[in-house]
């Protein structure tokens, strides 16, 4: 048997059963605290389903990085993408996007790293890097990232009052102001 008892056989539902629970474990426990067996509980499938869609746990996290990247990519236009991952970001439980708390709970994680850098980096930067015209465009845009990036780790992982309890309108706007100074088109 490959599947629980009373679920229908559905390939395309088995494999974003699957997503959907690497995409909410990976973030509430990164990558190495996440096992194979919890995505599959979580899923409602047997675990051997995960290797015949992904291959590997590896593989499945690169996927769900992947997937959430590029739908975040696709639907925020360059100026707001700062300022829509934020929001995102500090928005409280729900269905947010986890892709940022995702790949902080996993950065340590050897050749996922690896993936993960690729994936949202490179992607994020050089889209913030068309918010300017400065020569050191690159260098700004890595700049706007690091400072999201470290509003994650202290918000979500550390929870440093007074920022993890700030109001997120508050942050947004003032980090918003200041990264101006950076990227003059961002909204």
């Amino acid at each position: 048997m490959t599947e629980q008892p009373g679920r229908k056989r559905d390939a395309a539902a088995t494999r974003q059963a699957l997503l959907d629970a690497g995409a909410k474990l990976f973030a509430e426990r990164g990558f190495d605290r996440t096992t194979v067996r919890d995505i599959a509980d979580l899923a409602g499938v047997n675990q051997s389903l995960l290797f015949r869609y992904f291959g590997s746990k590896e593989a499945l996290f690169e996927e769900v990085i992947a997937r959430s990247g590029r739908e975040h990519l696709e639907t925020h236009p360059p100026q707001r993408l700062l300022s829509a991952s934020l929001r995102n970001m500090l928005e409280p439980g729900g269905d947010r996007n986890r892709t940022l708390e995702t790949y902080l709970r996993s950065s340590g994680s050897g050749d996922v790293g690896a993936v993960l850098r690729e994936e949202i980096g490179q992607e994020y930067a050089r889209i913030l890097a068309t918010l300017t015209d400065a020569p050191d465009a690159e260098l700004r845009a890595d700049l706007a990232l690091a400072w999201l990036m470290g509003i994650g780790v202290v918000r979500e992982i550390t929870g440093k009052q007074p920022l993890a309890g700030a109001d997120p309108d508050d942050i947004v706007r003032l980090v918003l102001t200041a990264v101006r100074t950076l990227l003059e088109r961002a909204e």
